[in-house]
């Protein structure tokens, strides 16, 4: 559980840490050829160092020092992530630009955020207020989790989503607010392997409710142009008996 990692960066696990987030780029990044690339290149490998050490600051009271280096850190990768946020091992920012990670966020093993994600709060009150991520959750480009809410294992968020409710484990959540699209049968295996990265795949469901409706409306009308043609014949045969009619009364 999230909550156990800050028991487990003891000084001599931290380079392990440290040799954890940059191996795992490799396994999620196509682009990725080797470590020392990753170590040099990779703002968002870059990030998480950095907030392992000042993680680290802050847990043992040096509450000012952390929040500095976290600043020096937020200069150097565009990644702001507080020195309070808990964040478990291989943890892998894409591209790293405009991830904010708040203080009291919780985030477990083997996840992954693409640029522009927001771990944030929705309240000025002391105590949990940001998300908790568990183990192989996958956060889309811009999407914005919100408030003291869980999001289950290995689930997908769909790219600039807005999460504000509990998400389950192993489905995907796409939309303005977020709502379940699809079970993902525990695809993309949780802290270890390659992410499933098939972003193409994840449903449309405003796409999918137009569709419904165009089908309704292509049904309606079929069904009035069938009535039309009843009133149509209805309207002959009568005409044609009030002929009949009047050429027997003549």
């Amino acid at each position: 559980m999230p909550a156990a990692h800050a028991e487990r960066e003891r000084p001599a696990g931290l380079l392990r840490l440290w040799r954890d987030d940059i191996a795992c780029v490799k396994a999620r990044d196509p682009a990725a050829r080797n470590a020392f690339e990753i170590l040099l290149t990779y703002p968002g490998v870059h990030a998480i160092i950095w907030h392992r050490l000042a993680h680290r600051l802050w847990r043992n009271g040096f509450k000012f020092p952390a929040r500095f280096l976290s600043w020096v850190a937020r200069l150097l990768t565009n990644v702001d992530i507080h020195p309070g946020a808990t964040i478990g091992q291989k943890f892998f920012i894409d591209h790293g630009a405009g991830v904010v990670i708040g203080e009291t966020a919780e985030v477990g093993d083997g996840v992954t955020l693409y640029h522009g994600v927001t771990l944030g709060g929705v309240s000025w009150t002391p105590g949990k207020r940001h998300p908790t991520l568990e183990d192989g959750v996958l956060v889309g480009a811009g999407a914005k989790i919100l408030g003291p809410i869980k999001v289950g294992a290995g689930a997908r968020i769909g790219a600039n989503s807005v999460v504000v409710e509990e998400v389950p484990p192993g489905v995907t959540a796409v939309g303005i607010p977020a709502r379940i699209v699809r079970a993902l049968n525990n695809r993309g295996a949780v802290g270890s392997g390659r992410v499933n990265l098939d972003h193409h795949l994840i449903p449309d469901p405003v796409g999918e409710v137009l569709s419904m409706l165009l089908d309704r409306v292509e049904f309606l009308e079929t069904r009035l142009n069938h009535m039309q043609g009843r009133v149509r014949n209805q309207q002959d045969t009568q005409q044609e008996q009030e002929r009949f009619d009047d050429e027997r009364a003549g």
